[in-house]
This record gives structure tokens, C-alpha cells and sequence, in this order.
């Protein structure tokens, strides 16, 4: 009979053997633009959906591969193609739920590419391309420590596992709540683990156990009927560029930290983290100066941000010398964790309100929503993905918050108010997700997939 030792050594030996072939399929995910956001072919996105499938019948570990979606409950459209796995457990074992996307941002100005998006690259140890580490490694990594598991223990093993491999994550998750209600047996598991975070750097781990939440609003902001001359009138007519720049200015105090009334912190220990590794990992100059006040963590992972991530208004190529009538922004403000998103956009919205100029008209649509989520570290399943971590990497795992927002996490919680949700991800701090020049260290998805298979043989050992 296999010994425990024996069992776990066979494990890691499979997952090392197999990262050839799972980086090469992740290449081959990585060549399919699926771009879930209205405007880009959804085309793409369904042929992403079948690579994926496809890769999920081959472990031919399953019971029912099916490529599913559902309905958006406020526009009665078709969501994306998401695949749905499900393998039963058996003798007692638990069941495990292993989510991922295979939809990916878009890629901005392709000139700001050092090599194309869509044509993986290795580089310096970094695969690069859009979607190579935010998601489509994520699913590899499943995939791999899959394969891996079966390898090391035959087809025989008793853990129950579903795959739940979204097509519109990045688009806003819209028929998530739908999906998880029309599939809720089949997606019905003792622990979740969610492949779509980070880790403290290329070589330590980490379990994700906060994540703020997030607004995100569209703001029309309008003074005038018509453009006017701006000679003629200026300087006694508010454009509404000026009421916008004045209004927006009022959202931050002079320190750049949120000076909006009704918007909370969380008051919580960060690890130590210098303002030097700031600079490193987020790209700030020398000469440009952090924002905000607190360790720098505290300011990331347990405060408020709002941050203006576009706007229309008369581009510089098309400037005339007029009044602009009107200008539309998004805004996008993260949530901190222990107040409800809903509950943040009303206090931002009220604030606008309360400091737009010269009576100027103001339209708010498009309202998302999705709220923060702080892990209960107390179950034995994060006891497991610790010990998981720390035999993959070599490296004690270190629990962070993360300043960016999950929100259909929420929607997990509260259809399965049983299961442990544990968040993973395969990410280092230099990932660049949804940036330009996005790539996947190919040591931590090493590492990340010996540990996410020997979590699996920890679970299928757990009587």
C-alpha cells in the first residue's frame, strides 16, 4: 500500500513533470483573444471555452464536462460560456470546487507591448501575453495539479472535484449569481479555491484573506444646451469641463486620501512594507510621491480608493475653441472591507452632489456593485492550504489582504454559506495584470501547481 510520504513524493514528482506540457497548453490559451467586454468579438470567447473544455475532458477524470451559461438577470441576455466539471465524491471524502477564468482584459495600446499580447513570449523567466497569469494561468494551474493527481494516484481516488471555469470575470461577472443559483447542486463543495489572486512576491506564498470591495459609476456632468464660443462667453459661462475638474478635485484632500464623508477603514496589522518596494512593484517614478497617509498596506488593502478610470470629453485632436457642454467620467472606488458597496456608492454619490458648481446637472448610471470579503481562518481547510503552500514552495505562506476586489466572491457566501473559500493565485508582484507587457513567473506557477496538487491529496487523505 502507498504510504502518506510515498503518496505526497509522487505527487510533487508528477506536478514538475508536467509543467511542459501545461505551459504549453497555457501558450495555446493565451493565442485566443477572449475579450468578454461588449464591443469585442464573443466569438473568441466561446472558441475559449471549447480549448478549455477540451483540456478538461482529457484528465478524463470526470463525470460531466458541459460548456454552460446563463442569463443576466437585468438585460435577459445570454451570459459567456463558462465550463462546468463535476466529479462525485466518494467514501466520505470532501468535495472540492477549483474556479478560474478564461476571459481576459483587453489589451490597451498595443504599442506599449514589448512583444504582441496574444503571442505567448518567453522572456528572463516570464512568460508574457495578455491572460498568461490573470486567468488563464489559473485554470493551468487546476489543470496541471489535476493531472498531476491522477498521475501520482491513478483514477481511483475518492476527493470529489468540480471545475468552474468562468468566460466574464473581467467583464463584471454578470451572470455570475444567475450560474451559481441554476447549478447550485452542481456546484455544491466543502472548499472553494479561488485561483484568481496573488502572492507576497515570486517566491513566497500567500493566502489571500481580505479584499476590498468596489463602486464603479458612470457620472454625466452637464451646464450648458449646446457647445458655445469660448470667447464669446467665457468667463461668465461654467463649461462643464471646469465644473467637473472642480467637483472631482473634492473626492481627495491634499494628502490624496478619500475625503468623502460615510466611506470607512478597516482598522487592521500589515505586514512592514517599504516605500521602496512600493516604487518597484507599482512603477512610481522618483519625484512622484505615494498618496494617501498610514503604513502604505493599510492604505491598499484597508482604506478607500477612488480612482478615475476614464472620461469623455473632447479629445485633443478635436479641440475647438468652444464651451464643452457636457463630460462623462467612470469612476471606480474600492470598498473597504466591512462596509457594503452599495452603502460606499451612496456616500459618494451624495458627496458629488453636494460639491458639483454652479448648479451643475449631474446624471449617474451604470452603477456595479460588489462587496468586500474577509476569509474565516479557522477552518481546517486553511489549515491545509497553508501546509499545501509551504511544502510547494519551500517558503511559510504569509496571509495578505489585496487591494483589488472579487466581488462574486460575495455571491459564493451566500449560496454556500458552508463551504471554506480559500483565495490563491499564481501572481507575483511584477505580474502586471491588466497591464501591458502581462506575464506569468514561471517559478511561482512551478510552485503553484506542486502545491494545489498536494492540497488535492491532502483533502482525498482527509477521512
Amino acid at each position: 500500500m502507498t504510504t502518506e510520504l510515498s503518496r505526497k513524493d509522487a505527487v510533487r514528482a508528477a506536478a514538475a513533470s508536467g509543467i511542459p506540457v501545461a505551459l504549453a497548453d497555457l501558450g495555446a490559451l493565451v493565442r485566443i483573444p477572449s475579450i468578454a467586454f461588449p464591443g469585442f468579438d464573443p466569438g473568441a470567447v466561446a472558441q475559449s471555452a471549447e480549448a478549455v473544455a477540451e483540456l478538461v475532458r482529457g484528465l478524463d477524470l470526470f463525470d460531466s464536462v458541459e460548456i454552460r451559461n446563463a442569463v443576466i438577470a437585468d438585460t435577459g441576455e445570454a451570459g459567456q460560456p463558462a465550463v462546468l466539471a463535476t466529479r462525485a465524491a466518494r467514501n466520505g471524502r470532501p468535495t472540492i470546487l477549483l474556479y478560474a477564468h478564461h476571459d481576459v482584459q483587453p489589451v490597451g495600446h498595443e504599442s506599449l507591448w514589448e512583444s504582441p499580447p496574444f503571442e505567448p513570449t518567453l522572456r528572463q523567466g516570464r512568460l508574457y501575453g495578455r491572460g498568461a497569469a490573470d486567468d488563464k494561468a489559473g485554470i493551468m494551474a487546476h489543470v496541471a495539479a489535476l493531472r498531476a493527481l491522477k498521475q501520482a494516484l491513478g483514477n481511483d481516488f475518492d476527493l470529489g472535484v468540480v471545475l468552474f471555469f468562468e468566460g466574464e470575470e473581467e467583464a463584471g461577472s454578470r451572470s455570475f449569481a444567475q450560474f451559481l443559483s441554476d447549478n447550485a447542486e452542481a456546484l455544491r463543495a466543502d472548499v472553494i479555491v479561488v485561483a484568481d489572486s496573488g502572492n507576497w512576491d515570486a517566491t513566497t506564498p500567500a493566502l489571500t484573506v481580505s479584499l476590498r470591495g468596489n463602486t464603479r459609476f458612470t457620472l454625466k456632468v452637464r451646464t450648458l444646451e449646446h457647445a458655445s464660443h469660448s470667447g464669446m462667453f467665457g468667463g461668465a459661462v461654467p463649461d462643464a469641463m471646469l465644473a467637473t475638474v472642480k467637483m472631482l478635485s473634492t473626492l481627495w484632500d491634499d494628502d490624496g486620501a478619500v475625503a468623502v464623508p460615510g466611506l470607512s477603514e478597516r482598522d487592521a496589522e500589515t505586514p512592514t512594507y517599504s516605500e521602496e518596494t512600493l516604487r518597484d512593484e507599482a512603477g512610481l517614478p522618483e519625484g512622484v510621491s505615494p498618496i494617501g497617509r498610514g503604513s502604505i498596506l493599510s492604505r491598499i488593502w484597508n482604506k478607500p480608493s477612488i480612482t478615475i478610470t476614464g472620461i469623455d470629453a473632447p479629445s485633443v485632436a478635436n479641440a475647438s475653441n468652444t464651451l464643452t457642454p457636457e463630460v462623462t467620467v467612470v469612476i471606480s472606488a474600492r470598498v473597504a472591507p466591512g462596509q457594503p458597496a452599495r452603502e460606499a456608492y451612496a456616500a459618494v454619490e451624495a458627496h458629488l452632489r453636494a460639491n458639483a458648481p454652479f448648479g451643475a446637472q449631474l446624471e449617474f448610471v451604470d452603477q456595479d456593485y460588489g462587496d468586500a470579503f474577509l476569509v474565516d481562518t479557522s477552518g481546517w481547510a486553511v489549515a491545509a492550504a497553508r501546509d499545501a503552500l509551504h511544502e510547494g514552495y519551500g517558503v511559510e505562506p504569509v496571509d495578505i489582504g489585496v487591494g483589488g476586489s472579487i466581488p462574486f466572491i460575495a455571491d459564493l457566501v451566500r449560496e454556500f454559506p458552508g463551504a471554506q473559500i480559500l483565495v490563491t493565485g499564481v501572481e507575483d508582484p511584477h505580474a502586471k495584470a491588466h497591464s501591458p507587457n502581462e506575464s506569468l513567473h514561471l517559478d511561482t506557477f512551478r510552485n503553484a501547481v506542486a502545491s494545489e496538487a498536494l492540497l488535492l491529496e491532502a483533502l482525498d487523505s482527509r477521512a
